[in-house]
Formats: structure tokens, sequence, C-alpha cells
């Protein structure tokens, strides 16, 4: 049974409401005044509630704004009750909130009416809601998964961390890291175009595919032949567009080669320390997005790591920043940073990630944020 909750100071209004609205199998409260009408809303939230305009103390309007901006009351459909007809007025109410009115003198049909399209509409707000925490709670449980297929920090032989902040509760990016061998450490990066489940259901099979090894025929030891299975397996179409940039690497720990390729991602910064500077190498090859063109080809390049160097792989929403100033930030002022953060005896990912917060301009970033760095010993 719909509760509803009539505030009127006229007790023969709210003996007439009660009257006809019982009439109708409806459960009516009614009280005499706007703070007491409040009070009886929170303590026990209506499906509906019939409000008159002109009260002493709280007007209509007011008990009608507290009413919408109450996170338990915000379904609640409000009718504000009066003899006010002009166009203004309604502008004032509907502005404050209502939803519909009702003019006096109350004309039974009229009423009954609108309190029946206000119901179907309070019904279906609450059933909307009731899908909406559905769906959250679903993507939340989605975003606990995903988070559990990242790999954890590596400590030893090389050190290796990273920082992820996904602009929703699901994201484009995703990476991984792990030994093909003893000897040999892949390391990729990935960034699908959009945001949300459609951006993280095809990183996600990427990381099923390279982790499990499902590539038929690849040699996971070359950069290059990875890409191409992953060109080929990822193909978009007309309708879809489900391509995405991805760096990738092989480090031998042996003879400290890094052997990598990467496909329409931004390139990798190796910061190699040179007294009193720090070298800067990007490490970038030529190749178009995968799944954009079938025809796409990738080649593979070697870079002799030196000691104490650390490499940088990271999505373009690292440098894709809109500051304050209403500036869009550079790849170049990333790497800059990057700089300043290597001198840095600890904690050097927590200070690029610090920066980038400070710098950002809204609450939370465009896109997908994910850096990987690298500390070789």
């Amino acid at each position: 049974m719909f509760q509803i909750l009539v505030i009127d100071d006229d007790s023969s209004i709210q003996i007439l409401l009660k009257r006809i609205l019982e009439k109708q199998h409806y459960q009516v409260i009614t009280t005499s005044n706007g703070r007491e009408g409040i009070l009886q809303a929170v303590a026990s939230p209506p499906a509906l509630i019939i409000c008159d305009w002109m009260m002493p103390e709280l007007s209509g309007l007011e008990v009608c704004n507290f009413i919408k901006n109450h996170p338990n009351l915000s379904s609640t459909f409000f009718i504000l009750l009066t003899s006010l007809d002009s166009v203004s007025d309604r502008v004032k109410g509907l502005d404050s909130g209502a939803d519909d009115f009702i003019s006096k003198p109350i004309e039974q049909n009229e009423l009954q009416a609108r309190v029946r399209a206000g119901l179907r509409l309070h019904q279906l707000n609450r059933d909307l809601q009731t899908q909406k925490l559905l769906l959250e709670t679903e993507l939340s449980e989605a975003t606990d998964y995903v988070k559990s297929l990242l790999p954890l920090p590596i400590n030893q032989p090389v050190n290796i961390d990273y920082m992820f902040l996904p602009s929703r509760k699901l994201g484009g990016d995703c990476f991984d890291y792990y030994w093909l061998d003893g000897d040999h450490l892949a390391i990729y990066l990935l960034d699908a175009v959009g945001h949300g489940l459609r951006a993280t259901l095809p990183a996600i099979s990427v990381l099923n595919l390279l982790r499990s090894r499902a590539l038929k025929g690849v040699n996971y030891y070359q950069p290059s032949q990875v890409l191409s299975a992953l060109n080929d397996a990822f193909q978009t179409d007309d309708k879809t567009e489900k391509y995405f940039t991805i760096w990738y690497g092989v480090y031998n720990y042996i003879n400290r080669q890094l052997t990598y390729a990467s496909a329409g991602h931004p390139p990798a910064v190796l910061l190699s320390p040179k007294s009193p500077n720090v070298d800067i190498t990007l490490l970038k090859t030529p190749g178009m997005p995968i799944g954009m063109f079938s025809q796409a080809k990738y080649v593979d390049e070697i870079c002799q790591i030196g000691e104490l160097s650390s490499l940088y792989i990271f999505s373009d929403g690292a440098y894709e920043i809109t500051n304050f100033d209403g500036i869009l930030w550079s790849l170049e002022e990333f790497i800059q940073l990057l700089v300043r953060s290597h001198n840095l005896p600890k904690s050097q990912l927590e200070y690029v990630i610090k920066y980038l917060v400070s710098l950002n301009s809204k609450e939370i970033f465009d896109d997908d944020l994910a850096i990987i760095q690298i500390k070789f010993d």
C-alpha cells in the first residue's frame, strides 16, 4: 500500500484529502505545518506528498526544496497544492523541485488522476534506483575481479611497481609482467579505446591471451610477432571500434638487453644516471594501433640497459591532463616530472601520482592512468 503524506495548515483540507485518498486504498498521514511534515517524511518516507504552498513558518516551496535534496526522499513525488495559477508562480514551484500542481478548489477526479500518475512515476523511479544499485554492485564486483588480475610488485632481480587510476570503476588500461623463463621478463601495457566495460573487456581478453600464451605459433620472446598476432586476433569492424595501443618488451636479465615493439603507444622512457645529469631515451617503434589495419607491420628494437636505470611505461592518460588554467599538459612536461622524481631516494611513483592529481583540474581524470616503473640494479 502506497503511503501519502498531506501537509496543510487547514484542517478541513486535511480531512477532505484524507477521505478522498483513503477511498482509493492509500495510507494517508496528515500534518499541520512544514516542520512537522519534514520530520514525518524523514521518519517514514512516503511515496507521494501533497503540500500546501502558502503556510506559516515554512512555505510549500521550502518544504519541497528540502525533500528533493534529501538522499532518502529524492524519489518521493511532490505535488504543490495552490490557488496560485500564474506562469511565474508555477515556474517557481518547478524550480524548487515540484513534480506537479493541484489547484484549489480541489476537484476530486483531477486529484485522483494526478495522484495515480505521480505514484506510477514514483514506482518507476524506485525501480530505476534498484536497477542502478544492482548495476553498481556488479560493476564493483567486476572492478575487484580486474584488480585481482593485475600482477604483484616484484623486488628481485629487478624492482617493478605500478600505479593504476581508472577514470571510472572499470577502465581500458591493462598491463602485466611475468618471467617467460628464468632469464627473460615480458612486460607490456595496453590502452583500449573508450572507457568503462566497453574498453575493459578487450583489455582483459588480451591479458588472458598473453598470460596463457594462447596465441598459436608466436615467439613470445619477439615483441613484433606478439603484436602481429594480436592484430590478427583483434580486428575492428564497421560496428565496433575495439582497437588498442600497446607497448611490449622482453628484458634479458643475463645480457641486460631489452627488446621491444610498440603499436601506436606512447614511448617508454628510460632514465639512466650520468653525472651530473640523467640521460633520457625514448623507446618506441613505428606501428599502427592493434586492430586498426589488418596489414599493419611491427618491428623490434633492442636497447642496452645500464646499471641503476629506470624504465617507465605508461598510457597517454598520464600526460593528457587539463590543468587549472585550461591548458593541456604535454608528454615533454611529463618526462621532466619523471626526471625530477628519478633523483628522489624513494617513493618516485608516489611523488609522480601526487603531482598529477594536484595538476588535474577535475575530481577524476578524463582518461585512465597507468604507470609501470622498472628499476634495474
